[in-house]
């Protein structure tokens, strides 16, 4: 038993360590000048917008991008995946009254969801970087121009990945959680990950990627759930790098009540479950690259979880004396190492974010407890729903996330 439990605190206690690791990667990287020069000349760039049923959202989000600056070509494409409420009409008036702006009707067609209107949208743009931002999204003036200056003076680069920031941050207590959840496993631990290693993960929106590599991989996978995350791999399988630009900011609308938040994160982690699967599988995903971002997404959605559950499985069976007095110091140790990595981690983006005033630093100092913890249902939800899908040899249907009035930033 002593064996089991020192095997299991080094391996947490080495997971701590990267954790903070990436974590001084992530403030050295925020904290750098922003390195890019304008260019002489700025390729072309489709913006690509899938929707559906995003009338609440839709015109801050066009609003938004027919404020872009851009010095180069630039089209903003909606794609309308079949709404029924005044999605149409928003979009046909933005396309009527700028020139920028183009409405496109989506086909009917299987399987639903987000990949399959994209790899629609990419099958007659002709420009050479495509962008995709989310329907709710509003991203800032020149977050087009960063992120493509990036993308042609990095070494290696296909595209570059911005940062997502919280539109209705302050709205309640779950999405100042959301908001300082996305500062740091979106932003720092994505950072860390860019100025250690040169790796770059795709978001679901504010990411730019040219065309001609989305075609060499055969476009979207329209069964993945995290088409994202799906993509990276490949990217990745490749040596494309995909720089990460704190700089180039968009502003979305997070969940804001509980429900609409389960629904949306189980999607997510029954997409990566998805994965995790095909990963296992393709041996075309195989290679140094691909196996470091294969550890850093099993560690972000499944080693977090576990951590967490075992940290508080210790923290329990020291209290009440079940294990020995010699292993009950350090196996508390433990537990005590997870809660101030966890709490360190959302304290430096607070920093880095200005944002450490004295309500803002208590709700991080509670989210280890809280928030943190309603990971373990997440996750235990998505794999009940994942494999009983699989049992039923059902395909798992996209989820939209159910919007609210909109907020401008």
């Amino acid at each position: 038993m002593d064996i089991f439990f020192i095997t299991a605190m080094t391996f947490f206690w080495v997971l701590l360590i990267y954790y903070s690791w990436l974590a001084v990667g992530g403030v050295i990287h925020r904290r750098r000048i922003y390195p890019f020069e304008k260019l002489d000349d700025y390729p072309s760039v489709s913006i690509l917008i899938p929707a559906h049923n995003e009338g609440v959202v839709m015109q801050y989000t066009l609003q938004a991008m027919q404020a872009l600056e851009y010095p180069g070509r630039l089209q903003v494409i909606l794609l309308d995946d079949n709404s029924s409420d005044d999605t149409e009409a928003i979009g046909r008036e933005y396309s009527r009254l700028f020139s920028r702006i183009h409405y496109v009707q989506v086909p009917p067609g299987e399987p639903k969801g987000k990949s399959r209107v994209l790899n629609h949208g990419l099958s007659f743009i002709d420009t050479e970087y495509f962008l995709v931002y989310d329907a709710d999204n509003q991203p800032e003036p020149d977050a087009v121009q960063k992120l493509v200056e990036a993308a042609v003076q990095t070494k290696k680069a296909v595209g570059a990945v911005g940062y997502v920031k919280t539109v209705n941050a302050r709205k309640n207590l779950l999405t100042r959680m959301i908001a300082l959840e996305f500062e740091v496993f979106q932003l720092l631990m994505q950072s860390g990950r860019w100025h250690w290693w040169k790796m770059g993960s795709l978001a679901g929106t504010n990411m730019l990627l040219k065309v001609s590599a989305l075609e060499e991989l055969g476009g979207y996978d329209e069964y993945a759930l995290a088409e994202d995350a799906e993509l990276t791999i490949r990217v990745a399988s490749k040596g494309w790098r995909l720089p990460v630009v704190p700089e180039a900011r968009t502003w979305e609308q997070e969940p804001e009540q509980l429900r609409i938040f389960i629904r949306q994160r189980t999607r997510w982690l029954i997409g990566n479950i998805y994965l995790l699967e095909k990963s296992l599988k393709d041996a075309s995903f195989w290679n140094r690259t691909t196996l470091i971002h294969s550890i850093q997404h099993i560690a972000t959605y499944f080693f977090f979880v576990v951590v967490l559950f075992v940290s508080n499985v210790l923290l329990i069976l020291s209290l009440f004396d079940v294990v020995s007095v010699s292993l009950a110091v350090p196996l508390l140790m433990v537990w005590f190492m997870s809660y101030i990595v966890y709490t360190s981690q959302i304290l430096s983006a607070q920093v880095l974010e200005k944002d450490a005033g004295s309500f803002q630093v208590a709700v991080g100092g509670i989210m280890y407890f809280t928030y943190a913890q309603l990971f373990l249902v997440l996750l235990a939800k998505s794999f009940f729903s994942y494999f009983a899908s699989r049992i039923r040899k059902r395909t798992i249907l996209w989820d939209k996330t159910e919007r609210f009035k909109g907020e401008n930033s």
